[in-house]
């Protein structure tokens, strides 16, 4: 595998998470964009709005589908990619740079220990395929 940076965590849904003090950047894996095909639509929430771990956040449609999106901490959103939202493309081009979709300032830090490592989520896909 190795498209899956170690500095990042993981989700079972498919959302990675950087990690910096209190703040989660948050963003769409490869394997999801894969099985999306090409993003074409993004719905994010609006900075000063406050997410749950585990419950939507946002949606993202492609060519193949519409899936929600999963917080991977609960927090208040600080920032949204808006030039992701006007051109959702870029998520097929860079998930895991360009893509990053929004930064959520944790209140529940902890949470972040129950994220998956690069291993962990590369042993999930294997079992999903």
């Amino acid at each position: 595998m190795g498209n899956y940076p170690d500095a990042l965590r993981y989700t079972k849904e498919h959302e990675w998470t950087r990690i910096a003090g209190n703040t989660a950047t948050v963003g769409m894996t490869i394997f999801a964009k894969d099985q999306l095909g090409d993003v074409v639509y993004l719905e994010l929430p609006e900075v000063g709005a406050t997410v749950t771990r585990g419950q939507p956040f946002g949606v993202v449609e492609s060519t193949k589908a519409v899936s929600e999106l999963f917080s991977p901490v609960t927090g208040k959103v600080t920032k949204v990619n808006k030039a992701l939202v006007d051109a959702p493309e870029g998520i097929n081009d860079d998930p895991h740079e360009k893509g990053w979709m929004l930064e959520i300032e944790m209140t529940q830090p902890a949470e972040a220990g129950q994220l998956l490592s690069a291993k962990q989520y590369e042993d999930l896909i294997a079992q999903e395929q």
